[in-house]
C-alpha cells in the first residue's frame, strides 16, 4: 500500500501510475480536489484502488492525516513517495526570507514530517519504502532555481543521516531520494521548456520510484537517484 503526495499530476502522478501497474493500492493527495479525483479516476479505469485526499502537505498537520487516512482505508502503509511541487525561480541573491521559509517548509520540511508520521507504523511492520522526489538540483545547483537549491539539499543532507540511523536499527526500511532533471510536465513548460531541450518521459520515472519501492530494492539506502540524462554531469 502506497501513500503517494503531490500526485494529481506531473511527476507525482507518474509514480502513483507506476506503482499501481505494480498491483499498489494508492493513496493520492494534492491541493486541488478536481484534477486530484481526475487522477483518482484513471487509475480506477487501470484497476488500482485508490483513496484521493485533497489537502496542503505544506500544513504540519497534514502528513499525519494522510498516514491515518491510509491506515483507515487500507490497514496498512507500506510505501511513502514524499513529492512537492517546487519553489518559483530566483538567483541566489534576490530571494527574501519569505520565499526561503516557503521553500524549506514546502520542499523539506514536509518529507520530514511525512516520513516521521510514516516510520511508527513501517516500525512495527519492520518492512518501508521511502522515496522523496527531489531535484537534480541537489547534485547540480541550478543558477537560476536558488530556492530548489537550498530546500532540496537541506533534504539531502537529512535524508541521508535519516537512513543510516533506520540502518542502524535493521529496521527492513529504506530511506531514498529520487533527483529528477527536465522531464516532459506542466511545470517544465512553465519553466520555459520546450520540445527542443531534452526531456524524460514522466511514465519511465515512475518506474525507477517503482523500483526504489520493491523488494529487490532493499539494498538501495541513503542514496540519490539521479535521472537526467545525464544533464547533471559537467560539460
Amino acid at each position: 500500500m502506497a501513500l503517494v503526495t503531490a500526485a494529481s499530476a506531473g511527476l507525482g502522478r507518474a509514480v502513483a501510475q507506476a506503482l499501481g501497474a505494480e498491483g499498489a493500492a494508492v493513496v493520492i493527495s494534492s491541493r486541488g480536489r478536481a484534477p486530484l479525483e481526475q487522477t483518482a479516476e484513471q487509475l480506477r479505469q487501470q484497476g488500482v484502488e485508490v483513496l484521493a485526499v485533497a489537502a496542503d502537505v505544506t500544513e504540519a498537520r497534514t502528513p499525519e492525516r494522510l498516514v491515518s487516512a491510509a491506515l483507515d482505508r487500507f490497514g496498512r502503509l507500506d510505501i511513502v513517495v514524499a513529492n512537492a511541487g517546487g519553489p518559483p525561480p530566483g538567483r541566489s541573491l534576490e530571494v527574501d526570507d519569505d520565499a526561503v521559509r516557503a521553500a524549506v517548509e514546502a520542499n523539506l520540511l514536509t518529507s520530514v514530517r511525512l516520513v516521521r508520521s510514516a516510520l511508527p507504523h513501517m516500525r512495527a511492520a519492520r518492512w518501508g519504502r521511502i522515496c522523496c522526489v527531489t531535484s537534480y538540483s541537489v547534485v547540480r545547483p541550478v543558477p537560476a532555481l536558488a530556492l530548489s537549491n537550498l530546500a532540496r539539499t537541506g533534504l539531502w543532507a537529512w535524508a541521508r543521516t535519516a537512513a543510516a540511523d533506520l540502518a542502524a536499527e535493521s529496521s527492513g526500511i529504506t530511506l531514498n531520494l529520487v533527483c529528477p532533471g527536465p522531464h516532459a510536465t506542466q511545470r517544465m513548460i512553465d519553466l520555459g521548456g520546450s520540445a527542443a531541450m531534452p526531456m524524460g518521459d514522466p511514465a519511465d520515472f515512475g518506474r525507477v520510484v517503482a523500483f526504489l519501492c520493491s523488494e529487490p530494492a532493499s539494498f538501495i539506502n541513503g542514496a540519490a537517484i539521479v535521472v537526467d540524462g545525464a544533464q547533471s554531469n559537467p560539460h
